[in-house]
């Protein structure tokens, strides 16, 4: 196995080469295009509740909606990515933002537009956005070539802060000069391409598998692997921290502009082009940094910048260098998101990818729903400026802790081994039938039985991962040197999974175990199902 680093893969692959891939090319634009109409949006829509509300807590109130459905629904909408056609999921998708933003545009253009209503939808377009986020990442690996997923994986962090950059500012000056209904139409337009370039794909169909899952197993499937992979609770974790302190600057941001810094609309839109260009600039710069840093250290810079920029703004300074101070915000935000988005890519098997990355996405806006709403009534008890100072004081603070607790490098082999023999039945098993016991002979020799318990104890997790629900490890009374290794699994069907699912990172983890086994024969494997 190739013992490269993420960091010299992404640079030998090439920043851009996924570009070369007309699929990829043609989703990635229109994904750009979406995401402008989208900030657009969103621009139109926290600058709407200035004037509805001038209150701290109701501005955040915005930010809240728009992450709060991807916090609850993302790990659903993550099931339904893995078990139904991506292609589909998405359309449906779109077309329900499109609704949305049609909703918008219309009470905007009649005035009926009302807290209630501005948030409602927001909420609505949130439940949108949790269908589509871990979907559209799901879909990477179809589109390119497995050495280009990390480039893949900048090139959607840089195409949404290229959108993030045209979008705010674009979004600022239609506000200012057309109004609320034309922005709303602006995104309306947006969803159409996208919907478009979903239709020109012709995904390949799969053929009808027996083993399909469905969404209460795979729902549990997926759960088990995110509960049983300590590699994801270190990412997890990672995230959640970062995010929870740095939301601070985002659902505080129309009030430093309005507020703090005195500006309109339109610069309202310039300060958000500027993260998005200084994202667009961290983007390019990416695969040299990555040379230089490893991913701890490129994700507790981000952490030291982005805690700079928020206790700079908390010091109202001039708007020009406001906007200066933005533009490094941007190049810190897309450091941290390619970061973590990245090594979470790199430890996912594709089985589960969608609801994993549903988990990610989860405790991601998870962390940007609970400081938005923490940090607006802080704002409301002690004032912007002292809501920035002190995320800034606790980002640093968590930022340095954190950085303590090791990134994984993502380099296993995920790729299916299928080494597994299909099981020993007399007759057909029918697929719904268990829970399956499964039951695993060693004969292991004194001298070696530290090392054995040592190494099979790493099995735990893994079987785990692959669809177990309980694991365990006993030993004969009669005949100590008899070692013996049960997990149990849903169903028949679902064992029958677990053989798709072993990687050959799992295969060499095994042949580590089984190299303590002394008999002359393999071990013993029985398949022992519940009566009754």
């Amino acid at each position: 196995m190739s013992r490269e680093s993420p960091q010299s893969a992404l640079a030998s692959a090439g920043s851009f080469a996924p570009l070369r891939q007309t699929l990829f090319r043609v989703l990635w634009i229109a994904t750009v295009i979406g995401n402008i109409g989208s900030f657009i949006r969103d621009v139109a829509s926290a600058w709407i509740m200035t004037d509805l509300s001038p209150s701290p807590a109701a501005v955040a109130l915005v930010q809240a909606a728009a992450t709060l459905p991807i916090f609850l629904l993302a790990i659903p909408a993550g099931v339904l990515s893995d078990i139904l056609d991506r292609r589909k999921l998405l359309i449906g998708t779109q077309i329900l933002l499109f609704c949305t933003s049609m909703s918008l545009m219309l009470l905007s253009a009649t005035g009926m537009q009302s807290v209630a209503s501005l948030v409602a939808l927001t909420f609505l377009g949130g439940i949108g956005a949790a269908l589509m986020g871990p979907t559209w990442q799901a879909i990477v690996p179809e589109l390119i070539e497995k050495k280009d997923i990390k480039s893949a994986v900048a090139l959607n962090s840089l195409g949404i802060n290229i959108a993030r950059s045209v979008g705010p500012a674009l979004g600022g000056l239609i506000l200012a000069n057309l109004g609320a209904a034309f922005a709303y139409g602006v995104d309306v337009i947006s969803y159409i391409f996208v919907i478009c370039a979903l239709l020109w794909w012709r995904r390949p169909i799969t053929e009808q598998d027996v083993l399909a899952e469905r969404f209460s197993g795979a729902f549990r499937a997926g759960l088990r692997y995110a509960r049983a992979s300590r590699e994801l609770h270190v990412v997890l974790l990672r995230a959640f921290l970062f995010f929870a302190l740095a939301s601070a600057v985002w659902a505080l941001l129309p009030l430093v502009a309005r507020q703090l810094l005195g500006g309109g609309a339109g610069f309202y839109g310039i300060l958000l082009g500027a993260v998005g260009l200084g994202a667009i600039g961290g983007a390019i710069v990416m695969p040299k940094l990555r040379q230089l840093l490893s991913p701890d250290g490129l994700l507790l810079a981000a952490a030291i910048v982005t805690a700079a920029v928020m206790a700079l703004l908390s010091f109202v300074p001039p708007q020009w260098v406001a906007v200066t101070a933005l533009l490094f915000l941007g190049a810190a935000w897309i450091t941290a998101l390619t970061t973590l988005n990245g090594v979470a890519q790199a430890i996912l098997p594709n089985w589960v990818r969608g609801r994993s990355l549903a988990v990610y996405l989860t405790v991601f806006n998870g962390a940007m729903t609970a400081g938005s709403l923490t940090w607006g009534a802080i704002a409301e008890w002690r004032g912007v400026p002292f809501t920035l100072l002190a995320g800034a004081l606790g980002l640093l603070l968590v930022g340095l802790f954190a950085h303590r607790v090791k990134l994984p490098q993502g380099e296993a082999d995920l790729i299916a081994s299928n080494h597994w023999p299909e099981p020993l039945t007399v007759e057909p098993v029918d697929h719904d039938r268990g829970p399956v016991l499964i039951l695993i002979e060693y004969r292991i020799d004194a001298a070696d039985r530290a090392a054995f318990l040592a190494a099979v104890t790493h099995l735990s997790a893994e079987r785990r991962r692959d669809g177990a629900y309980a694991w365990g490890l006993s030993e004969d009374s009669a005949d100590p040197g008899l070692m013996l290794e049960w997990f149990q699994v849903e169903s028949w069907a679902e064992h029958l999974r677990q053989h798709r699912r072993v990687s050959k990172a799992d295969a060499d983890l095994q042949k580590e175990v089984l190299r303590f086994h002394k008999g002359t024969q393999p071990p013993v494997v029985r398949h022992l199902l519940a009566v009754g």
